[in-house]
């Protein structure tokens, strides 16, 4: 006997089972002790107002993970929140003439009907928005410990610029020179921000990156280029004109000998005393100030300079070599300055080619010994370095090092790439940093948390000031 057709009817079954659920908080976790607990998390969305179909895929697999571990008899929490801070709200806001935490606080109800018609196994009375003070405050907290610990810090320094959303950019989010939502050019500015000092962990992140279980390999190599650590020296070259004296790191010590320029940034305390005195450099780097890039792009511009008229002596030949200022140095990195190696770095190779600038051999190619149309990057031999002479990278590196701790002018040094966190944004929609000025004008912790963000102000007080909120 044919079995009997039931028809599957989604709009009464699925209501029925979404009422019972919420009527019996079926997804409503208390501590257990005789049960394992399980936690899920999966990202808090952003409340945009409507979800798509990039959420059903993501929220479905926690929600298909948390369901199987509740089956295998386990104490599961998967709670839901809402990551609510950020650009989106605040622009919207603008272009609505509507508060922020309004247009927040819509999407957000929207959202959430759309998540429980969706029948997702969430904890509801869990729930919270990172907008709420009785959230942020514990950021607040926790940014004061920081500050406490000598880990926040502010400081003047260079950023990705967005002209249009009036912001800063990281630079994952400068694609191709223009910003990645605005598609604004990004411009280079300095300004006084709140930083993170996560650079004091640098060697302890990439030892433990080594100790994640489970990674892929090339997320795990991601992290190690992002930390960036390099084995290298640090040479000064005294000034001739007996000014301070300047400073370069090199990975590539065995190159000493072919030094042929020294190149300092347009920021570098050289260029800017004599900005004030030279006209041709105060042009030149005026120029370079209107047409900053972004730091991902600096490598693909076309490389310039100018000349000093200033000289180095090298440490150990005792030349004079010319000091430029050159577009392509970065001040955030280093000291601001680096050794112009033509023979044996691309981007000085064509630097030199563009100005004339001398090109010294010093280490020997494997096919051929002449330089023909590039540099030649690879460790070899060492070759016209006087005493140096036949010695490879490894030799070469304890031998220069040697001399040139007898002669006091460079020693072994370990660099990183990994730059502390810039955590101001100075917009208006973000947690407050909780930051005052005391009676004396001097900045310290505030004492009562949380510092309240202000949402009732006028839509034309807010379209006015939306960069009150970062304090000096």
């Amino acid at each position: 006997m044919p079995k009997a057709k039931i028809d599957y009817l989604p709009e009464s079954v699925e209501k029925e089972a979404q009422k019972f659920w919420e009527s019996n908080s079926s997804f409503s976790v208390s501590e257990d002790s005789s049960k394992e607990k399980f936690y899920c998390l999966s990202m808090f969305p952003y409340p945009s107002g409507s979800l798509h179909m990039g959420h059903v895929r993501n929220y479905t697999i926690g929600d298909v993970i948390s369901r199987f571990q509740r089956l295998l008899g386990k104490n599961v929490l998967q709670p839901m929140g809402w990551d609510a801070f950020g650009l989106p709200a605040e622009n919207a806001a603008i272009e609505n003439k509507i508060q922020p935490s309004s247009w927040t606080k819509v999407n957000i109800e929207n959202m959430q009907s759309q998540f429980k018609r969706m029948g997702f196994a969430y904890d509801w009375k869990r729930e919270f928005a990172t907008c709420d003070p009785d959230y942020y405050k514990w950021e607040q907290w926790f940014f004061l410990e920081m500050l406490d610990k000598g880990l926040a810090y502010q400081d003047e320094a260079e950023v990705n610029w967005d002209p249009v959303e009036e912001t800063v950019l990281a630079n994952e989010q400068v694609v191709d020179g223009k910003g990645w939502r605005s598609g604004a050019p990004i411009e280079r500015k300095k300004l006084k921000q709140w930083f993170l000092r996560i650079t004091t962990f640098a060697e302890e992140l990439l030892e433990e990156t080594d100790r994640l279980s489970g990674w892929p390999e090339q997320v795990k190599t991601m992290q190690k280029n992002w930390i960036g650590k390099s084995e290298g020296m640090q040479f000064i070259f005294n000034q001739e004109s007996k000014q301070d004296p300047i400073s370069v790191f090199t990975t590539r010590p065995d190159t000493i000998m072919g030094v042929t320029f020294i190149a300092i940034s347009p920021d570098h305390p050289i260029a800017l005393r004599l900005e004030k005195e030279n006209k041709k450099i105060k042009e030149f780097i005026g120029h370079l100030n209107q047409s900053k890039l972004s730091e991902a792009d600096l490598a693909k511009q076309e490389k310039l300079g100018i000349d000093t008229g200033l000289s180095a002596t090298h440490p150990f030949s005792k030349q004079n070599i010319p000091i430029w200022i050159a577009n392509f140095v970065l001040s955030g990195y280093g000291s601001g300055a680096l050794m112009g190696v033509p023979a044996h770095d691309q981007r000085d190779y064509e630097f030199a080619k563009k100005y004339d600038l001398d090109i010294k051999q010093v280490i020997k190619e494997s096919t051929n010994d002449q330089i023909k149309n590039e540099a030649i990057l690879e460790k070899n031999i060492l070759i016209n370095s006087g005493e140096f002479d036949g010695l490879d990278f490894d030799k070469a590196f304890k031998k220069i090092e040697r001399k040139s701790k007898k002669l006091k002018c460079g020693e072994k040094q370990i660099n990183f790439r990994l730059r502390d966190w810039g955590v101001s944004r100075q917009r208006y929609w973000g947690t407050p940093i909780p930051i005052v000025k005391n009676s004396k004008g001097e900045i310290e912790g505030a004492q009562d948390l949380p510092v309240i963000l202000p949402t009732d102000t006028s839509s034309e007080e807010l379209l006015k000031s939306l960069l009150l909120i970062t304090p000096d």
